[in-house]
């Protein structure tokens, strides 16, 4: 049905919200309420799919109704299930943005050419978002600021990122 690199992850279920079959929606859109456009939702291999309607808004996220959920309890059953959409249907990113699925597995290296590691995650902690690095090199991950000053190259068509670590990080 869909190709797996085809699909992005625009949100997931955190739980159910009340006692009526309604779920709590963590959106991971640029703009948050977007995600109810993006309906039907389904899991990353396509196997299932999500019809979504946003009832409000509520702290971390939204309150939903899933087509077919009438319980708390078939609620509960889909906490912490991925929401994706097609690529196609999301919209196209200025030349400096991108999905965070697009990055993860790409190769890092610094300004000489020597090889970081490549991109594990994309993780963002609330300042801004965060490359998390893992090599062979490396004791453990390394969390790169993903700002232009460190990063002053990303190269899609190379699948390569060129990095300016800050000073003793790596």
């Amino acid at each position: 049905m869909f190709q797996m690199d085809d699909m992005i992850c625009v949100g997931a279920i955190a739980g159910s919200y009340g006692v009526r079959g309604e779920v709590r929606i963590k959106s991971f859109c640029a703009v948050p309420e977007e995600i109810e456009t993006y309906s039907p939702l389904s899991t990353e291999n396509g196997d299932t799919t999500y019809s979504i309607t946003l009832t409000r808004a509520i702290k971390n996220g939204f309150c939903a109704r899933v087509i077919g959920v009438e319980t708390k309890e078939q609620a509960d059953a889909l906490k912490g299930v991925q929401l994706f959409a097609p690529r196609s249907s999301l919209p196209n990113l200025p030349d400096d943005e991108y999905y965070h699925t697009d990055l993860v597995g790409i190769s890092v290296y610094d300004t000489g050419g020597a090889l970081l590691g490549q991109v594990r995650s994309v993780q963002n902690h609330g300042a801004s978002d965060l490359l998390e690095i893992q090599g062979e090199g490396l004791k453990s991950t390394v969390l790169l600021p993903f700002t232009l000053a460190a990063v002053p190259t990303v190269d899609m068509e190379q699948g390569r990122i060129i990095a300016d670590p800050p000073e003793g990080l790596f």
